[in-house]
């Protein structure tokens, strides 16, 4: 199934996003003060039709986003 987009951004986890970013910036200030100049976590995605299709983005940006709390957490150890 295609995901296209002709609506605005439809975020599944709306009420938990503002929780993800301070977490983000949380983490990020970590890696800072420790010295570590690593890389911007993954963007979050701009568009989404809202259908659940298969593969959506934000099933992409989510998985993206451990992966870099893994490799940054990596630095932290």
């Amino acid at each position: 199934m295609s995901c296209e987009n002709d609506h605005p951004i439809i975020d599944p986890h709306q009420s938990q996003r503002a929780s993800v970013r301070r977490g983000i910036a949380q983490f990020q200030e970590r890696l800072k003060a420790a010295g570590h100049d690593f890389r911007e976590p993954p963007p979050e995605p701009t568009s989404c039709c809202g259908r659940g299709c298969n593969g959506c983005v934000w099933e992409s940006y989510d998985a993206a986003l451990m992966f870099w709390y893994e490799d940054a957490g990596a630095l932290l150890n």
